[in-house]
């Protein structure tokens, strides 16, 4: 069957935890009709000494959590009516047991109402300090070009639904003489001093990668502008404001090879043309970047991992976001097995898909920044352009 991601998906079943919080919230959204039945078949079922408040006040309550503004007031208007209802069918309206009951009814009532409304309220300004933080994450993070040299590229940046926290993930696509290179990070912590260390970084790699010749290189670059930024920042920032990243570097022309350095971050995948996805995880391990100082780092081009980047290849780099998601049974996501016998049009399509696939996963409550970058090569390559600088000028 056709998706509308593009892909298609032949033995693999859906995970059947991935719609468990979303049916449980449905289910619970109900909850308030319920209750009202309930109420009715109670006082129905026992005799007239027994009394069904309960489960008429508890309703509104339950839909005051749930439900919107008018569902909220159209289940307390009920809840009230049926109350007197069953008061006046039994006879005794104005009895003071049955006027209390109704005034106690119409009280809940009122104060779920109330209830609501700070609910929504505070669901609204949560909605707009994550809109506000997503923006800023944004204006750090611009979306790189769709195509570069042979290439086609897509880029997802994806608040966590848990706070309006603003996170520390990052990415970057910079078109250099080297290469294409490449940046997928996470700064440890949230907040503005995470986004200035996003900035620091971005700044750094832009202009690391322009001009170191090794892709080693540009991770040494990188190292030293967050010492250089814990050292601005009085001390003890620099060992706590470490980054898990993945670089990568995609020579310009007909070379069909990907080379990558991992410092402390989740392995990159490679999803191939006949649906198999491979991990390339590193042949020695890193510390992050920023903490190089504090153990033996490995020298020289041992760290660059060479893999084969053949046409129609898609290379994916993401952050933790992804593959520490957990569904309602604490099983983490496992991007390789989801997305193993998958074809997509293109490396949009595979983020859309990854991304709601994670949401499926998670029921919509993930507690983490996702930061995504999907690469293809394709069949056609240009050469780079020839760049004007300071030399070329010089002698024109």
């Amino acid at each position: 069957m056709g998706k509308r991601d593009g892909s298609e998906r032949p033995g693999h079943p859906e995970h059947p935890a991935d719609a468990g919080p979303t049916m449980l919230w449905r289910a619970a959204c109900w909850l308030p009709a319920l209750l009202l039945v309930a109420g009715e078949v109670f006082a129905f079922l026992t005799p007239p000494n027994y009394n069904s408040a309960p489960f008429f006040s508890a309703a509104p309550l339950v839909a005051a959590s749930l439900l919107s503004a008018r569902a909220t007031a159209v289940t307390a208007v009920i809840a009230v009516l049926a109350s007197v209802d069953i008061t006046v069918h039994r006879g005794s309206p104005s009895t003071g047991e049955s006027v209390t009951e109704n005034v106690t009814v119409l009280t809940v009532a009122l104060l779920a109402l109330g209830i609501n409304r700070v609910v929504r309220r505070s669901d609204s300004r949560l909605r707009s300090a994550r809109g506000i933080a997503e923006a800023a994450q944004r204006a750090v993070l611009p979306a790189p070009p769709a195509r570069l040299d042979g290439l086609r590229v897509a880029a997802r940046y994806v608040a966590a639904q848990a706070d309006a926290r603003i996170g520390g993930d990052l990415y970057a696509v910079q078109d250099t003489p080297h290469g294409i290179r490449l940046i997928v990070g996470d700064v440890r912590g949230k907040g503005l001093g995470a986004v200035e260390a996003v900035a620091v970084l971005i700044g750094a790699f832009r202009e690391a990668a322009e001009g170191e010749p090794t892709l080693d290189g540009v991770a040494q670059r990188l190292e030293r502008a967050l010492w250089r930024e814990g050292g601005r920042r009085a001390g003890i920032d620099q060992f706590e404001g470490f980054t898990t990243a993945v670089l990568a570097e995609v020579p310009h022309g007909d070379v069909p090879v990907v080379r990558l350095v991992n410092r402390g971050h989740p392995p990159p995948l490679l999803a191939h043309p006949d649906g198999t996805v491979t991990e390339v995880p590193p042949s020695a391990h890193a510390l992050p970047l920023g903490m190089g100082e504090l153990g033996d780092q490995p020298e020289g081009p041992d760290r660059v991992e060479e893999r084969p980047f053949p046409p129609g290849t898609t290379l994916l780099l993401f952050t933790d976001g992804v593959t520490e998601a957990r569904d309602a049974a604490g099983v983490f996501y496992d991007p390789v097995r989801r997305l193993a016998g998958r074809h997509f049009r293109s490396p949009d399509a595979l983020l859309d898909h990854l991304v709601a696939d994670v949401d499926r996963h998670t029921g919509g409550h993930g507690d983490d920044d996702m930061a995504l970058l999907a690469v293809r090569r394709t069949e056609h390559h240009h050469p780079p352009v020839p760049r004007r600088t300071a030399a070329t000028l010089h002698n024109e």
